[in-house]
């Protein structure tokens, strides 16, 4: 598993790329958030669907999952991108020059952090119970 912090800072923030911090996986990213109770910027939103009576709350899970999914399908496609530019600026510039990161540092700590949040989403709306709770406790 890669070290998702580096030099005091962690995967989420530009300098961990500046100082040249492993470039996380994204099973690494996802088995961090497992093991995290971060739940995700879509929260409260997500626990409000769980609320709902049937069928809209089936509907409303399942049209979550499915933006959720793209959204995370998106984001891991250009975090690969990234990926790609990170390794060739590396290539380019082999220890950091000056103090000051480059778009490239920006963009993974970005795209990371948006990564994150997808699965940390998922894992929210992964945690709903399967079925609606009975109202009446019966």
């Amino acid at each position: 598993m890669t070290q998702l912090s580096h030099q005091r800072y962690s995967a989420g923030h530009p300098w961990y790329y500046f100082l040249g911090g492993a470039v996380p996986k994204l099973k690494d990213i996802r088995d961090s958030i497992l093991s995290d109770n971060y739940e995700g910027y879509l929260a409260a939103d997500i626990k409000a669907i769980g609320r709902r009576s049937e069928p809209q709350r089936t509907r409303a899970i399942h049209a979550m999952r499915s933006k959720l999914i793209a959204d995370l399908k998106r984001d891991v496609s250009i975090y690969r991108r990234c990926v790609r530019e990170l390794r060739k600026y590396r290539r380019n510039h082999p220890a950091p020059n000056g103090a000051c990161c480059a778009d490239i540092h920006t963009s993974m700590s970005l795209k990371h952090n948006h990564i994150y949040n997808g699965f940390a989403n998922l894992k929210t709306l992964d945690g709903l119970p399967a079925q609606q709770l009975d109202l009446f406790g019966r």
